[in-house]
């Protein structure tokens, strides 16, 4: 059988632009922004930027969701996200090396706990990923998947709600771009990110990447998983 390369060549030329990378790794924490916040963000003109979003939403690579007179855009999915991840670790991307204290905590903070798509990343992500294998929540061999006792522990993170269902992989390595090891994606990921969240365990500003675990989440995190969370934002 013949494969077609071009639709590859197409995505790939896609990735290729430097402003529309920018965009898509702007938006890999799963948030929606609006077309002129990523115009700002990208340093490119309003009608540019227009041009590129409209090349990314008709690749569906990007969604879009119009309120009044603004576009909101996110990315399409969580596979896109994993695809921009995996680009950005491929190519090597390395954190912003500090010129300023106010770049130095930022780049700390994306360090310690950042979102990637709707799951945890940087050393919080990894961490929460090998606190599950500790505990025998969650087994690599042979393919990550949770153990039996990891199925019960996942349920209840999720209020009882059934993760079965859902099409998406129950379990999915992420490799960490910070960390150059994997924090803990697919549907599990994003339930462990939802569950720390809804318990006021960790928190995020609206268009910020990097997520705050506050002292509850210090308390919680550590009962729930034998996780100490200060080790990790200490570890420099």
């Amino acid at each position: 059988m013949t494969v077609d390369p071009l639709p590859v060549a197409r995505m790939a030329a896609l990735f290729a632009d430097p402003t529309r990378m920018t965009i898509c790794l702007a938006l890999i924490d799963g948030r929606a922004w609006t077309a002129g916040e990523l115009a700002r963000h990208a340093k490119v003109s309003p009608p540019t930027a227009t041009a590129h979003l409209n090349e990314l939403v008709a690749a569906g690579l990007l969604s879009q969701e119009r309120q009044g007179r603004h576009r909101y855009l996110r990315l399409a999915g969580p596979s896109v996200a994993q695809l921009i991840e995996d680009l950005a670790t491929a190519a090597g991307l390395e954190v912003i090396v500090p010129t300023s204290l106010r770049t130095s905590r930022v780049s700390e903070s994306l360090g310690f706990a950042r979102t990637c798509y709707d799951h945890l990343a940087g050393r919080l992500g990894v961490g929460v990923m090998d606190a599950m294998v500790e505990r025998g929540l969650l087994k690599l061999s042979a393919g990550p998947a949770l153990t039996p006792d990891g199925e019960v522990w996942l349920a209840a993170l999720a209020g009882g709600a059934a993760h079965t269902t859902s099409t998406r992989p129950v379990v999915r390595p992420c490799l960490d771009w910070t960390e150059r090891r994997p924090h803990l994606g697919g549907l599990a990921g994003a339930v462990v990110c939802f569950g720390f969240a809804a318990r006021g365990w960790t928190r995020q500003r609206e268009h910020e990447r990097f997520v705050t675990v506050t002292p509850e989440g210090d308390r919680g995190i550590a009962d729930l998983l034998g996780l100490d969370v200060h080790a990790l934002r200490s570890d420099v």
